[in-house]
């Protein structure tokens, strides 16, 4: 009724229809909010602990190389140095040892920038395997699935949200910190008599990480799969223990393989099933599982050293791993897995 004319009824207003891709995105959102401090925190706090630590050597290394000029032990082409002068001891590098110095410093970004992957490896790795777990161990599934939402879609955002959110999310802690370790070098270079554009920015090579960084984020997702989409099924399978059935199903496998050498049926050797399906499963939340996989990476990085690392971690050669028949048939298997996950929700009851 109206309230100015009683006599007169008003139609109920029909409710708006949410778009498919707005509910995806307000699923996002719901997964980036409840595990923010995994996605999040974790990165960035990783980072900073990797630029206190380097500081803290930094300081070190500052205070043994003053006292060696001090004690007359600090030289250059045999000529002692009686101050530390960066620009002076940097000054009588030739061009092979300046381009060391800059490999080298290329390796010390990677090294200082790689604390907030190792934390995505763990974060990914627990929010696979407790993330359906969990839901159904403190009755959240209920609400969810009150919700005009499908299970695929829940499902879906999970997958979406650490095989995309979160690394995007490292790969930003990454760049954060290998800015913050280059300005703190910076500093240091310019409190002793050096210019930080020609011995730091100029050699350097950042945005070469950065682009091997922003180009590893698709490999990530893609390689990773098998391994979220098996922990996420004994999620939701596992009546308990999700951890140990994760891990003990493929190593015993493994093992069973190994005792009976099953391989010797395909012509192959038990180390294969070990590598391509245990490894798969277990390992691919790791980032750079995928440079270990590389055929040639390896023998290039023993052979060539910080170039050869270096180079591997190119955007070029990140991209180069889609071109491998292992990743794709990993996605195939981890798809797999996936919409046997989405299948077991709609069952999906609460745990006691």
């Amino acid at each position: 009724m109206n309230a100015l004319n009683p006599s007169v009824t008003v139609a109920p207003r029909a409710a708006a229809t949410v778009h498919p891709t707005h509910q995806f995105k307000l699923l996002l959102k719901r997964e980036f909010w409840e595990h923010k401090g995994g996605f999040l925190w974790a990165p960035l706090i990783a980072g900073g602990i990797s630029l206190l630590l380097s500081l803290m050597a930094i300081i070190v290394g500052l205070v043994a190389a003053r006292r060696a000029a001090a004690a007359g032990e600090l030289q250059i082409d045999g000529v002692n140095v009686n101050g530390l002068d960066l620009a002076q001891l940097t000054g009588a590098m030739g061009p092979e040892e300046m381009v060391h110095f800059a490999q080298g410093i290329d390796l010390t970004l990677f090294l200082s920038s790689v604390w907030p992957f190792i934390v995505l490896a763990f974060v990914a790795f627990f929010y696979c395997l407790g993330t359906l777990y969990d839901e159904r161990k403190d009755r959240s599934v209920l609400f969810w699935k009150s919700l005009p939402l499908s299970d695929a879609q829940t499902v879906l955002s999970k997958v979406a949200s650490i095989a995309i959110v979160a690394p995007v999310l490292a790969v930003i802690a990454a760049i954060a910190t290998l800015i913050g370790f280059m300005i703190m070098i910076s500093v240091v270079v310019m409190l002793h008599g050096g210019n930080p554009m020609t011995l730091i920015w100029g050699p350097a090579s950042p945005l070469t990480l950065v682009g091997g960084m922003l180009a590893w984020i698709p490999v990530y997702a893609l390689w990773a799969l098998p391994t979220i989409g098996w922990l996420m099924f004994c999620s939701v399978w596992a009546r308990s223990k999700p951890f140990l059935w994760a891990i003990m199903i493929p190593l015993f496998a493994g093992i069973f393989v190994s005792w009976f050498d099953l391989m010797r049926g395909f012509n192959l050797e038990s180390d294969w099933f070990w590598s391509n399906v245990v490894g798969r499963l277990l390992l691919g939340t790791v980032p750079g599982m995928d440079l270990i996989y590389r055929e040639g990476f390896s023998e290039s990085t023993g052979n060539r050293g910080a170039e050869g690392i270096m180079e591997g971690l190119s955007a070029a050669n990140q991209l180069a791993s889609l071109a491998q028949p292992g990743i794709w048939i990993g996605v195939v298997v981890g798809a797999a897995f996936i919409f046997a996950a989405c299948s077991r929700t709609s069952s999906m009851v609460p745990t006691m």
